[in-house]
């Protein structure tokens, strides 16, 4: 059974890798980039909209009266972004030298501001990756129901099987996943390029024509140009940054020198992003588009620059819809190995912490794909039901980690020349730059924290209150994990006082049956091979049965005994449990020691069939004080006739013999 398993599993992810060549399996900076910037360089898909849906509260979705004057504001507010972005970066590129072995905001604030605040991050950037998956998987979902109508009743089906794609590929390996969405993240930036080249040609020549036929937002009534309105559009806007900390917390994954790679990686990624981010919000600008819930900005921008929906603005489509898709890949490549680091610390289950076959966290990327899917079921596949639960935990994140580096700066600083401490997680160096960087770090705290603020407050009712009490929770789950691996490390612990053997005890087996057959011979062999005290028993769920055993056990075990325990409710581990509690008590200083026989098929499929009691029966006695468990299987092959007919039993490996 388990090498069929194997098999098909290997047809799946691949051959396995072994853990020598896991420096084999990092990756180069394009390979990088189309890895870890695919969530952000997504984000110019609907940044620029989002800032006009809400200037068009006052501008009344229009560009008739102040429609000019309102709009024109997205440009400065683009600006404002793009500088916090830099800002951002600039912080984030100091966390890659500062802690070269990934982790982000989590290892900052593990290191510099103490566990509470780590736990935050954690559990702020863990939230956030599995929204991206849901939010970006959703979005590209939705744009290929908008161009056919009649795959809108399967949007979740599909969500869900893009989700499972996207696991398989990255199953494989990150190296390999990367080469795969590697073509459709430049396939994107080709066309976005190509987009706004043509359009600032036809600008500069001033033939650029303006958008046509489309159907604005419904708005109520307009609403005045408020801080707070202003605000609302600088917040949204700044889903832009979602994203930025990525590279962060993968530096692992680049080639030597890693820090340096992933370092560079960052600033290409950040210099890509700020100008497709201002180029697509000028050319909104330029051409006028109208927020609409028919046709997005970038659609309107693509139509009205090649005039038309032809082969080119097809490909701009097709392109945006992959980078929508592909933006998922971040988090699986960043979730697995943020959930592995906090399972090392013991906040998570070990489980993630471990590599599969092909060297990643398997156990991570499954847990992302289980959750984000969920969450696209729960919310039928929407994407105005996800926005809202979207980017408040990466700013807290941002504002977390930021302040982590302000407080390292500030260490820094009272250090001399040549002298170094010892943090945590890191060793912190004098740098005579100190000041310049914490100054960096505290602007882009202080910016992002507002950023968190107006989100939260401002999407609070439409969803918002639930990542607010989410993370808490979270950080209580997170907590209780810790507490319980520290507790069993206590116990497990080796002291340096002497060390009080056990009094050696005796031994006493018995076997449970579930009828007298072949497998019964083994079972009787292996407890008499052993040579302690035995007997055997069978639990009485069935009086014919019983009767059936006891006849059976007399004829080929006459000088065995066997003790039949009565179940009337039909149950099985009861009657035993409390067999053996009568025994500890009759005997306290003895060790019991229980066979259960199992029969083990070739197939799953053959495997489910049966009862399979042997594993029910090793965790109900794992909980008892001198109690071990002993599986002892009965394996059952086929094999097909000569004349390739009907499956015909083999005999079970390692026989057996009558034993009198």
């Amino acid at each position: 059974m388990s090498t069929v398993f194997s098999k098909a599993w290997q047809m799946v992810v691949g051959q396995p890798i072994p853990t020598d060549q896991m420096e084999h399996q990092t990756i180069s900076r394009p390979i990088g980039l189309a890895v870890f910037a695919s969530d952000a360089l997504s984000s110019t898909a609907y940044a620029t909209e989002e800032i006009m849906v809400i200037l068009a509260l006052a501008a009344g979705a229009t560009w008739a009266e102040r429609g000019g004057e309102i709009f024109g504001l997205a440009m400065p507010i683009a600006f404002a972004i793009s500088v916090l972005l830099l800002i951002v970066t600039i912080s984030y590129r100091q966390t890659i030298y500062a802690y070269p072995s990934g982790g982000g905001a989590y290892v900052v604030a593990r290191d510099n501001l103490g566990e509470l605040p780590a736990q935050v991050a954690g559990a702020a950037l863990m939230t956030d990756y599995i929204l991206t998956v849901a939010v970006s998987i959703t979005a590209g979902v939705a744009q290929i129901t908008s161009a056919i109508p009649e795959l809108i009743p399967f949007r979740v089906e599909m969500a869900v099987g893009v989700i499972i794609l996207m696991t398989i590929v990255n199953l494989r390996g990150v190296k390999e996943s990367g080469r795969i969405f590697a073509v459709p993240t430049y396939f994107f930036l080709g066309s976005m390029f190509l987009m706004l080249g043509v359009g600032i040609v036809r600008y500069l020549m001033g033939d650029l024509p303006t958008v046509q036929e489309v159907e604005p937002l419904e708005n109520t009534g307009v609403q005045a140009l408020t801080l707070f309105l202003f605000l609302r559009a600088f917040s949204s806007g700044c889903t832009a940054l979602t994203g930025i900390e990525a590279i962060s917390n993968g530096i692992t994954a680049f080639k030597e020198p890693r820090s340096h790679n992933a370092a560079t990686t960052l600033m290409a990624m950040s210099t890509i992003l700020i100008t497709l981010f201002l180029g697509v919000t000028f050319m909104a600008t330029q051409v006028r588009v109208i927020p609409s819930e028919n046709e997005t900005v970038i659609s309107q921008i693509a139509r009205t620059v090649y005039g038309g929906e032809g082969i080119l603005y097809l490909m701009t489509i097709v392109g945006t819809t992959l980078i929508l898709l592909m933006a998922a890949n971040t988090s699986y490549a960043d979730f697995p190995r943020l959930a592995a680091l906090r399972a090392s610390d013991g906040y998570l289950p070990r489980q993630l912490a471990y590599r599969g076959s092909r060297l990643v966290f398997s156990w991570g990327i499954t847990a992302l794909a289980v959750s984000a899917s969920l969450l696209v079921i729960i919310t039928n596949a929407r994407v105005s039901a996800l926005i809202p639960l979207y980017a408040v935990g990466v700013f807290l994140s941002f504002t977390i980690s930021q302040v982590g580096m302000v407080t390292r700066f500030r260490k820094a600083g009272k250090l001399k020349p040549g002298e170094t401490m010892d943090a945590l997680e890191s060793h912190i160096e004098y740098d005579p730059h100190w000041r310049t960087k914490m100054i960096v770090s505290a602007i882009g705290a202080t910016s992002t924290f507002i950023v968190m603020w107006v989100f939260a407050i401002t999407k609070f009712v439409h969803g918002a209150w639930f990542i607010v009490i989410l993370i808490p929770t979270l950080v209580f789950i997170f907590s209780r994990i810790h507490r319980h691996y520290r507790l069993v490390a206590d116990q497990l612990r080796i002291t340096d006082k002497p060390v009080k053997l056990p009094v050696g005890r005796n031994v006493y087996t018995f076997a449970l049956i579930d009828g007298v057959h072949a497998g019964t011979f083994r079972i009787v062999n292996f407890a008499k091979s052993l040579g302690h005290p035995w007997h055997a028993v069978h639990v009485g769920v069935n009086p014919k049965r019983e009767a059936q055993t006891r006849e059976l056990w007399d004829k080929f075990f006459p000088n065995e005994k066997l003790v039949i325990l009565p179940s009337p409710y039909r149950r099985l581990v009861e009657p035993i449990s409390e067999y053996i509690e009568k025994l500890q008590r009759e005997n306290p200083n003895c060790f019991y020691h229980v066979i259960v026989g199992h029969l083990a098929m070739d197939t799953f499929w053959e495997q489910v069939l049966h009862q399979n009691s042997a594993a029910i029966f090793s965790l109900a006695f794992s909980h008892y004080d001198n109690v071990a468990v002993t599986m002892v299987p009965y394996q059952i092959h086929h094999e097909e006739s000569d004349d390739g007919g009907e499956l015909v039993p083999v005999k079970a490996a390692g026989g057996v013999r009558r034993v009198e």
